[in-house]
C-alpha cells in the first residue's frame, strides 16, 4: 500500500513538471488558445450622453462613503522601523481619477459588460488594492468603462485593438465628466494600472497635452505598461519624475522577482510602435523606483514604509514595512529581488505585474501627498 502510494506521488510529480515545461515553452500559444475570442468584434454603442453622471457608472467617486472601495485602509506593521510613517495629518486637497486594470478574462466577447458581475466582482479588488494609496486625495473618481478582455492584448489581429479602442471611448468620456464636476482650482492626479495605464496614456495625448488642463496635474501614474524614453515620453507633455518632490511629471514601473525572465514582455515591446510612429525596439523602458520617487537608481528594503500583502481573495490585506527592495535595471524593468510572498497570482517570468502598486503601497501614499504639496507651492 505504501508503495503504491509513492507510485502515486511520483506519478503527480511528473505531471507538475512536465506542465511547467509545457507552460514554459508554450505560455505564449496555450495563454491565445484560452483567452483570445473566436467570435468577430462587434461594434459597442456609444453610452448616452448623460451616461456618467450616474453614481451606478463609478467604482468609486465622491459621496460613495465607506462602500467606497478606494476609500480602503490597511491595518499595518510598522513596529521596529526607524523610518517616518506619512504624516496623519490633512493632506492639500487634490482629485485622482483611476482606470482600473483588466478584470474581464472570457473569450465570449471582445469587451466586457458593464453588467458582468464576475468582472466589475474582480475590479473593486483592483480599486481597493490600487487606488487607496491615493485616499489622502479629497476626491478618487475610478470609472465602469467597457474594458477590452485580457485576450485583446495577446493578438495582433485587429479585433483587438478595436475592442481596446472602443474600452478608451467610454474612459474618455468618464474623464470629460470628471473635469467637468471637479473644481478649477483643484489639482489632479491620474493613476492607472495596465489597461487602465494604456488608457491613461492615450488621454494624456489626446485631452491633457498642450491644452488649459495640463497645468492642474500634478502627478501621473502610468503603472505597469512600458513606456519607451524616446518614443513615448515626448509626446506625453510631461516629463519623467526626476525627483520625490517634483510636481507635473510622470512615473512608471514593472515589477519582477529574481531571477527575472521578461523576454516574452520585451519582444513584444520591441516589435511595437511608439507614439512617435517609429518601432520601439530596444529603447530604455522608464522605470520610476517608487522607494525614492526618481528615475532608475537602487534602494534597499529599509525604505520600503510598507507592502500591501493580500490576505485570502483578496478582499484584505496589511501592511508590512522594510519588506521587498527595488532597483532600476538598465532595461528599464523594476527587479525586487527574491520573490516575495503576495499570493497565487505571479505571471511567467517571476513577472509581478498584478502586484505593481501593492508593493509599494505605503511609499506611493507619501509620494502623491509630496507632489501634490509641491505642485501647490509652486502654483500658490
Amino acid at each position: 500500500m505504501a508503495r503504491k502510494f509513492l507510485y502515486i506521488v511520483a506519478a503527480i510529480i511528473i505531471l507538475v513538471i512536465v506542465a511547467g515545461f509545457v507552460m514554459a515553452i508554450w505560455w505564449k500559444d496555450l495563454s491565445r488558445a484560452v483567452f483570445v475570442p473566436g467570435a468577430a468584434f462587434e461594434q459597442q454603442a456609444p453610452l448616452a450622453v448623460n451616461a456618467y453622471d450616474d453614481p451606478a457608472m463609478w467604482l468609486s467617486r465622491p459621496g460613495f462613503g465607506v462602500n467606497d472601495p478606494a476609500r480602503w485602509q490597511p491595518a499595518g506593521e510598522r513596529e521596529g522601523t526607524t523610518l517616518p510613517t506619512p504624516a496623519e495629518g490633512p493632506a492639500p486637497a487634490f482629485a485622482v481619477f483611476f482606470v482600473h486594470p483588466t478584470s474581464y478574462l472570457e473569450r465570449s466577447s471582445w469587451n466586457a459588460a458593464l453588467d458582468d458581475a464576475e468582472s466589475q466582482r474582480i475590479a473593486k479588488i483592483y480599486v481597493r488594492g490600487m487606488a487607496s494609496p491615493f485616499n489622502r486625495a479629497s476626491e478618487i473618481w475610478a470609472p465602469k468603462y467597457r474594458q477590452a478582455t485580457f485576450g485583446a492584448f495577446l493578438t495582433d489581429a485587429p479585433d483587438g485593438q478595436k475592442a481596446i479602442n472602443a474600452a478608451y471611448e467610454d474612459v474618455r468620456q468618464a474623464f470629460r465628466f470628471f473635469v467637468s464636476s471637479v473644481d478649477k482650482d483643484t489639482p489632479i492626479v491620474l493613476a492607472g494600472h495596465s489597461q487602465g495605464a494604456l488608457h491613461l496614456l492615450r488621454l494624456l495625448r489626446e485631452e491633457v497635452a498642450a491644452s488649459e488642463l495640463s497645468p492642474r496635474i500634478a502627478a501621473v501614474y502610468a503603472v505597469g505598461w512600458p513606456i519607451s524614453v524616446p518614443h513615448d515620453l515626448p509626446a506625453l507633455g510631461f516629463p519623467a519624475c526626476a525627483a520625490a518632490n517634483q510636481a507635473g511629471c510622470v512615473m512608471s514601473w514593472s515589477s519582477y522577482a529574481e531571477p527575472a525572465d521578461p523576454s516574452d514582455v520585451l519582444e513584444t515591446y520591441a516589435a511595437s510602435t511608439g507614439f512617435d510612429g517609429e518601432k520601439r525596439g530596444d529603447s530604455p523602458i522608464l522605470c520610476t523606483n517608487p522607494l525614492t520617487g526618481a528615475v532608475n537608481g537602487t534602494a534597499d528594503a529599509e525604505r520600503n514604509l510598507g507592502t500591501l500583502v493580500p490576505e485570502k481573495e483578496f478582499v484584505s490585506g496589511k501592511l508590512v514595512s522594510r519588506s521587498v527592495p527595488a532597483r532600476c535595471d538598465e532595461r528599464g524593468l523594476l527587479l525586487i529581488g527574491d520573490p516575495p510572498e503576495m499570493g497565487s497570482y505571479v505571471l511567467p517570468g517571476n513577472n509581478y505585474h498584478v502586484y505593481d502598486i501593492p508593493l509599494f503601497w505605503a511609499n506611493l501614499q507619501a509620494d502623491v501627498v509630496a507632489r501634490v504639496e509641491a505642485w501647490t507651492s509652486a502654483t500658490r
